[in-house]
């Protein structure tokens, strides 16, 4: 073969794999772009936030939360059997990773830990996370 048939065939095939990969990303993208009911989930943030009120009822708030996002995420059609197989499946869409795995992580702590040691600061940052991870599927507004 000569060498500019090698180079040739070398181009087309990264252009191949190049259209590919966008076409892949492309399509993964619009499978989970499903327009949320935002003024359901607006109702529904608005009604957990009435939970922060109290240190009783914080916990509350944020398995109220956490079943919140996981709603959103399903409806937006990740996968998964747990809403952490689900977070995991809509990482690439989602802006604060970290944030929003503390607040699962609190949701955990909050159901099967004793909540008399929790902090208010500690609330806070959870529900931010999840309020942040909300906006990013397009349930709550930007």
């Amino acid at each position: 073969m000569s060498q500019k048939l090698i180079i040739f065939i070398a181009v087309a095939s990264g252009v191949v794999l190049l259209v590919a990969v966008l076409v892949s990303v492309r399509l993964r993208r619009s499978r989970h772009q499903h327009k949320l009911n935002q003024a359901a989930y607006i109702k529904r943030w608005k009604a957990l936030q009435k939970n922060c009120a109290t240190r009783k009822t914080w916990p509350k708030a944020i398995i109220d939360a956490d079943n919140l996002l996981d709603d959103a995420l399903r409806e937006c059609n990740y996968r998964g059997k747990t809403t952490g197989e689900r977070l995991v499946a809509a990482q690439h869409t989602l802006t604060a990773n970290e944030d929003i795995w503390f607040s699962h992580k609190m949701r955990e702590i909050v159901a099967h830990e004793d909540v008399r040691r929790l902090k208010k600061q500690d609330i806070v940052d959870a529900l931010s996370g999840f309020r942040q991870a909300l906006k990013d599927l397009g349930a709550l507004e930007q």
